[in-house]
């Protein structure tokens, strides 16, 4: 019989602020403790004290964690601990397990150095050297394609494994679409609104129909001002989230910086094509005619995949599950 774990995930980026780092997580867990595994999960919201991402408020972070979170993984026992992501609650965490000799696994889910370089002009070659150190003594650095493999371990990186996606097909479903009053076709951006997803892109375009975005973030006020004909829901969440997505004739991905870009494939799961840039997230999900389509000319994309089959869209959702990306993830710990 396969052994049960005490697994501890660590993770800067959790709930109540959505991310497709929080969404992955959150379904790796069900599905660990569907496979009969402990899980603990440690993010911010498991403390008191918090401090507002500066220039990015509903992110909180939990600086001068590191005694609580000592004393949570000291009462937990874990078998095993990942680390998720490379903020303060990581470092406390890395910090923990070396000053212990504990062996752990970290994830690189997020282009962390060209978010950072967009953000504050700081030289990628700075915060490369940053990640470096940090998942220098993790056992399993887990990535989710073959592309970020390669640029990784170009940058110095050991020990880089593959640790892939899924969708959840239950919540994301086509049965129940929002009967929304703008005209068709409807063109979806689902995600963070920050300047990195490059969403100005999309806005941009001269397409028919409306455009819509669903999301919130920093730069959703700016980018309302300048496009006052898009539609702007703010957060949608479950199922109302959903029936905004399987309402979308088009999902576009301007995004050329995310690593795999899960909302795709939630929109497939709603029966919705994917129009993208080419990018190593879109070059991941998209097999180009069947559920979605990848070209350099974003306009071009989102026209094409309109006429794709809605069908097929939902089939490529359905065959990816999170079974396996999660016995994989259990398989790149550290026991």
């Amino acid at each position: 019989m396969e052994q049960k774990l005490r697994i501890a995930i660590v993770t800067d980026a959790w709930f109540p602020h959505v991310s497709g780092v929080a969404t992955t997580i959150d379904a790796t867990r069900k599905e660990l403790e569907r496979m009969g595994h402990t899980v603990l999960i440690i993010g911010p919201s498991s403390f008191k004290f918090t401090i507002p991402t500066p220039g990015y408020p509903e992110v909180k972070l939990a600086f001068f964690a590191g005694r609580a979170l000592r004393k949570m993984l000291d009462e937990f026992k874990p078998d095993a601990i990942h680390i998720a992501v490379e903020g303060p609650l990581g470092l406390a965490a890395r910090g923990y397990c070396m000053k212990r000799k504990i062996k752990f696994s970290t994830a690189y889910h997020t282009r962390f150095p060209e978010y950072v370089h967009v953000r504050t002009g700081i030289p990628l070659s700075w915060t490369y050297a940053f990640l470096r150190w940090f998942h220098g003594t993790a056992v399993h650095v887990m990535v989710s394609n073959d592309t970020l493999k390669k640029e990784l371990e170009a940058h110095g990186f050991k020990k880089v494994v593959f640790w892939h996606r899924g969708v959840d097909t239950e919540v994301f479903n086509p049965r129940d679409p929002m009967p929304l009053k703008e005209e068709h076709p409807i063109f979806m951006y689902m995600g963070r609104v920050a300047v990195e997803k490059n969403i100005e892109a999309f806005l941009s375009l001269d397409l028919p129909g409306t455009n819509y975005v669903v999301g919130d973030g920093p730069a959703r006020a700016s980018l309302e001002r300048k496009y006052p004909k898009a539609v702007f829901t703010g957060y949608k969440f479950g199922a109302e989230l959903a029936r905004y997505v399987a309402a979308a004739d088009v999902f576009v991905f301007p995004s050329v910086t995310d690593t795999f870009g899960l909302v795709m494939l939630e929109a497939n799961a709603c029966g919705v094509p994917v129009a993208a840039v080419h990018s190593q997230a879109a070059n991941t999900v998209v097999r180009e005619g069947v559920n979605g389509i990848v070209s350099d000319d974003l306009k071009d994309a989102c026209m094409r995949a309109l006429k794709l089959s809605r069908e097929k869209a939902r089939e490529v959702a359905l065959s990816m599950g999170w079974s396996e990306p999660t016995e994989q993830f259990v398989q790149n710990l550290v026991r």
